[in-house]
């Protein structure tokens, strides 16, 4: 499969689906999530249960803030005719 080239802005920029910050946000938060929620889990099992609602709440966060990413990703539109 042949890519075309990247469009650019009037500005200059590059015209793309998702902004970096977008997408560390998602990965580095899909990762927390992922480690709050085992945490969590041995947190609950070993019967301390303080620690076990704060990484909930940690995990609950995490999900917020992964989710308005991806609305701000969606937000921005299209961008390059390749990846339409």
């Amino acid at each position: 499969m042949s890519e075309t080239p990247e469009q650019q802005s009037a500005a200059g920029t590059p015209m793309v689906r998702a902004t970096p910050r977008d997408v560390v946000h998602i990965r580095l938060g899909s990762f927390a999530v992922f480690i709050a929620l085992a945490l969590s889990v041995l947190a609950f099992v070993a019967g301390f249960t303080v620690g076990g609602v704060v990484l909930v709440v940690l995990a609950v966060a995490a999900v917020v803030d992964v989710v308005l990413a991806v609305r701000r990703q969606r937000r921005l539109g299209g961008g390059s005719r390749s990846m339409t």
